[in-house]
């Protein structure tokens, strides 16, 4: 007679690669760091099924302008060379850019977290970035998903998304409609790649063979190839709301994926060119150096990279030495780097010469 099996041993969920504790640890470690993104919309933040936010009564007419987006391919960068601290606020700066140059104001954001086994010091420093972007941007940091799925990630990898939500009084939505030719395109600096490219980069210093941690010759500030390559995106928020209340702005474009000569058109009427002259602003050096190891030819590069070029803003030409000198109380360097005007039969709506 057959004697039964002994019970297999039961098994958690721990036994299967989710530990539960872990995750309630990176929670109680991200709440200081969330506390300081408040803002007083914010009626329930970090702990609930959703976090409740209502808009102020200051609005009029409000707009709610929602966007999302990642991090790309930089992630395998800070990876490769354990830079996690400064991928949140390239979270952050990625969609709260975006809805800026519509004239909303970032109310709130979310972000998600995924990796195949939650480490929580480099999640919790993830984070902790994720919220120093939210405090750049004046946005609250109300809530978010952690999910760790075995088998998903390889170990030590991880993959960032981010959904921001602002307002903006309907009658001062920033539509580009209103651009016409002999408008000035002011561009503002970037900090240096921001968060698009970096398949391309990443290709172009496996070519050349570069030492990342070596310094990178022409850098005033003795850093290194990775440190120019993963400094963060350059957050807009705060001095581009002060300009728009200050002078009349008809137009921005924020320099992401597409570069110069695929976002700016973006914001333009139809009939109308960008005609921007390059040697009007100051290309820092990691990207001259980008184009010659990598044999990039000029179109390429401003197709593919902001170039500079973090931000557009187009404005009536008087207004453009006052936008300048606020720009410059808030520590960002603008250019006067070209003007609208009609387009010539079949001529592209943005040409960088």
């Amino acid at each position: 007679m057959n004697q039964p099996s002994t019970p297999p041993q039961g098994l958690s969920y721990r036994d299967a690669g989710v530990d539960i504790e872990a995750g309630d640890a990176l929670v109680e470690r991200i709440k200081p760091f969330a506390r300081r993104t408040m803002r007083p919309e914010v009626l329930e933040g970090i702990g609930g099924f959703g976090a409740l936010v209502e808009i102020g009564k200051r609005f009029r007419e409000p707009v709610l302008v929602s966007g999302t987006d990642g991090v790309g391919t930089k992630l395998r960068l800070a990876f490769e060379c354990q830079g996690h601290a400064t991928v949140g606020i390239d979270l952050v700066a990625m969609s709260v850019n975006d809805i800026l140059v519509q004239g909303a104001e970032p109310l709130f954001f979310l972000d998600y977290f995924a990796c195949g086994k939650l480490d929580v010091d480099t999640a919790a420093t993830v984070i902790q970035g994720i919220a120093l972007g939210c405090e750049q941007a004046g946005c609250a940091l109300i809530g978010g998903e952690t999910a760790e799925m075995p088998d998903m990630y390889p170990a030590g990898e991880y993959d960032l998304a981010g959904f921001a939500v602002g307002v903006a009084e309907k009658a001062e939505l920033i539509t580009g409609r209103s651009i016409a030719a002999g408008d000035c395109v002011l561009g503002i600096a970037s900090s240096g790649l921001h968060s698009n490219g970096y398949s391309l980069v990443r290709r172009i210093v496996a070519r050349a063979g570069a030492e990342l941690s070596a310094p990178f010759q022409g850098d005033p500030a003795g850093r290194s190839l990775a440190q120019l390559l993963l400094e963060p995106t350059r957050i807009y928020v705060k001095p581009v709301l002060e300009l728009m209340r200050a002078v009349p702005v008809k137009g921005l474009a924020h320099i992401t994926g597409g570069g110069l000569t695929e976002n700016v058109p973006r914001v333009l009427p139809a009939g109308l060119t960008a005609d921007l002259e390059r040697a009007r602003w100051t290309r820092p050096p990691v990207f001259d150096w980008l184009q010659q190891a990598g044999g990039v030819d000029d179109a390429e590069m401003h197709r593919v990279f902001n170039c500079g070029i973090g931000m557009v803003v187009v404005l009536d030409p008087a207004h453009a030495a006052a936008a300048r000198a606020l720009l410059a109380r808030h520590g960002m360097d603008s250019w006067d780097i070209g003007a609208i005007r009609a387009s010539a039969p079949g001529e592209a709506p943005t040409v960088v010469r």
